[in-house]
């Protein structure tokens, strides 16, 4: 595993848990809003931890932390993350995990498995714009992305007795109100959607590409507390959206 960081306590990350998160490395979408471009471009760039650290801490942690999420980047990309999570199982931990959903084979696997306990799928966009969000849409040459093992992924998980949520970070320049209503049709049924505000910093994975640091224009914005209010009021009208629909980030 390829551990890039570490958050030795958080009440945030994993609902209604006490928990540590582990952040690997890599990533293989590259969806410009990003707000982890270090970890997707240069995950290197403040050192790493070894495995047995991360094992070694959990063990020293217990009775404090119920615990751990896993996040990225994107911990489906690395081989070694059955491995990983079965240490941290075997030191009696819950483990969520953070995924884009893009190698739902391996979910299918984890969830088989009851390796994981909690798994928060993030949905980029609506379908038509999926490839667009994540910065690879065949028009730029980029590799061809394959919608359907997204579609595979949310079928999974909505079919699954494993806990899990959808959430989709909402930018102004990528969603419309139209977009967060085709996700809602498409995911109606989950027991909750999160849409979580769009928060700028300088980790901006567009900033990082191009090179433009502090020194360069904003290119994204958020929309208001206000606008997301409506948008999730909108989105729980729609037929079948019977799970919660909630703001983060806000």
């Amino acid at each position: 595993m390829l551990i890039a960081g570490l958050n030795k306590t958080t009440l945030l990350d994993y609902p209604g848990c006490v928990a540590a998160t582990v952040f690997v490395g890599g990533c293989n979408f590259r969806c410009p809003f990003c707000h982890n471009g270090t970890l997707v471009l240069d995950p290197l760039a403040q050192g790493a931890y070894a495995e047995e650290e991360i094992v070694a801490f959990l063990e020293k942690r217990k009775g404090i932390l119920k615990g751990v999420c896993i996040t990225g980047g994107e911990p489906t990309l690395h081989a070694d993350l059955r491995e990983f999570i079965v240490r941290i199982k075997e030191a009696g931990y819950k483990v969520k995990l953070d995924t884009n959903g893009y190698a739902p084979d391996v979910l299918a696997m984890l969830m088989d498995d009851k390796l994981v306990d909690y798994v928060a799928m993030d949905l980029k966009n609506c379908p038509d714009k999926y490839a667009l969000t994540i910065g690879m849409d065949r028009g730029k040459g980029e590799i061809g992305f394959e919608i359907d093992k997204i579609k595979r992924s949310v079928s999974l998980l909505k079919k699954s007795s494993v806990l899990y949520e959808f959430r989709t970070t909402v930018v102004k320049e990528f969603h419309t109100r139209e977009d967060l209503i085709q996700i809602a049709d498409w995911i109606k049924g989950c027991p909750c959607y999160y849409l979580q505000q769009y928060q700028d910093n300088e980790n901006i994975l567009c900033l990082m590409k191009e090179g433009r640091g502090k020194s360069g224009v904003r290119p994204f914005h958020g929309y208001s507390k206000e606008e997301m209010e409506q948008m999730a009021a909108l989105l729980r009208q729609v037929p079948g959206m019977t799970g919660e629909v909630s703001l983060r980030g806000v």
